[in-house]
């Protein structure tokens, strides 16, 4: 199974008890700690996160300049257990803009588990699904005989996300009901699950009634109702 993930409301749990943004960054990759554990422990079998998004830069300096010491905080941190626990790191977006110490700590956290066979954990940073099909439709255009007898297979082959599954469940917390650019391409047979609780009091049990909501839906992909 593959869930996927908008971590959202960071900003406003900070604000509602009066702290600085970055406690809610800070809080939100607490909440992805424990998501991503439990997400192993029950064996589901890709986790992608919305966590840098190309329109994230629009936020203060100060803002964004927090979010990328978190995440290096985060991969430097997690790294071994990530790696005790099988788990498999990717990262899907474009690194042009990460400075050469984001890029390392991103090279070497792939590097390190890239042999693990467990949970596969997509991150996604400087991601934007408009500019992911932008890229994807260069690339084919450059290629010998562009898109001539593409299919979706073969197009899909040309996505950050090439290989991996699409998403089975796209999960909202934050209480927007909106999905922000993000794996348009990948989830458009998705079910969606909103939730207004804000990410950094999202929790293991929260996503578990995710789970259960989705089990009890039964799939059609655009068939007859």
């Amino acid at each position: 199974m593959h869930v996927a993930i908008i971590m959202d409301g960071n900003g406003r749990w900070a604000e509602s008890r009066g702290l600085p943004k970055y406690r809610g960054h800070e809080a939100g990759m607490d909440a992805m700690i424990e998501i991503v554990r439990h997400a192993s422990d029950t064996g589901i079998e890709h986790l992608t996160v919305y966590a840098f998004s190309t329109e994230n830069w629009k936020r203060s300096e100060e803002e964004v300049k927090g979010i990328f010491q978190l995440l290096l905080i985060y991969v430097n941190r997690e790294l071994e257990e990530l790696h005790r626990n099988n788990v498999k790191v990717d990262v899907f977006g474009d690194w042009g803009p990460f400075s050469k110490t984001v890029r390392n700590a991103l090279n070497k956290t792939i590097r390190k588990t890239a042999g693990n066979t467990g949970l596969r954990f997509h991150i996604c940073l400087n991601y934007g699904s408009r500019a992911e099909i932008m890229r994807a439709a260069a690339e084919i255009a450059g290629r010998a005989g562009g898109a001539d007898g593409m299919n979706e297979e073969d197009f899909a082959a040309f996505m950050y996300t090439a290989g991996v599954p699409d998403p089975d469940l796209l999960i909202r917390p934050g209480g927007e009901k909106r999905i922000s650019n993000f794996l348009l391409w990948q989830a458009a047979y998705s079910e969606l699950v909103f939730s207004d609780v804000l990410w950094p009091d999202y929790t293991p049990r929260d996503f578990d009634e995710a789970i259960e909501e989705y089990r009890s839906r039964k799939r059609r992909f655009g068939g007859r109702s």
